[in-house]
């Protein structure tokens, strides 16, 4: 299945949006990691390329939480798919609340395609948001609490027998500088595997 081939069905309107343009078996997916927003440049994108900026934070990540990884494909290979949360490029600092939402029916739509997910990661608040709105719809309650990640990693959420792991953005240069936050990231990365490992 071609992820980018079954979201543009829904995109009737014909918009710019940014999908993955990714062969996935959806039965073997086991764990979503949700960034927050696509790039600018759909090249810089975890399946853009080899030298994609996304993979420059996140090949590290997985490497630091001990799991052996090179390529996007490596990570696919272990029932990993990874996806952004807004299909639209930001065109300011931060991301509108609007942007969340229109591309929200996608998310749900990706989400959808894989029947044996154990376990979702929100990596960042723009995650966070994005998959609250989705649990809101449909039990009218956020799935996260609305408390700084932080303090929530060390809980079990749960939706709709699904683990819930939020955690800190996955991309962006920042990454590597806040060595604090990395790390925490990579802890998460790897109590994630071990669940879909079980």
């Amino acid at each position: 299945m071609n992820v980018r081939e079954e979201l543009q069905k829904l995109n009737v309107e014909g918009e710019k949006f940014q999908f993955n343009h990714v062969e996935v078996n959806p039965k073997m997916i086991q764990a979503v990691m949700i960034n927050e927003i696509v790039p600018a440049d759909s090249e810089d994108d975890f399946y853009g390329g080899t030298e994609a900026a996304y993979l420059s934070t996140t090949i590290p990540l997985f490497q630091k939480a001990g799991i052996q990884v090179k390529t996007i494909q490596n990570i696919l290979d272990r029932g990993i798919y990874i996806t952004n949360a807004v299909k639209m490029p930001k065109t300011e600092y931060t991301v509108a609340k609007e942007s969340i939402e229109k591309s929200l029916p996608y998310l749900e739509r990706e989400l959808a395609l894989f029947p044996n997910v154990k376990v979702i990661m929100l990596m960042g608040d723009v995650a966070k948001k994005a998959f609250n709105m989705i649990s809101k719809k449909e039990t009218r309650k956020n799935a996260v609490p609305s408390i700084s990640t932080y303090k929530l990693r060390s809980s079990e959420i749960f939706y709709k027998g699904i683990r819930i792991i939020p955690s800190y953005i996955m991309t962006g240069q920042n990454l590597l500088i806040e060595k604090s936050k990395f790390e925490m990231a990579a802890e998460d990365i790897a109590s994630m595997y071990n669940l879909i490992m079980k």
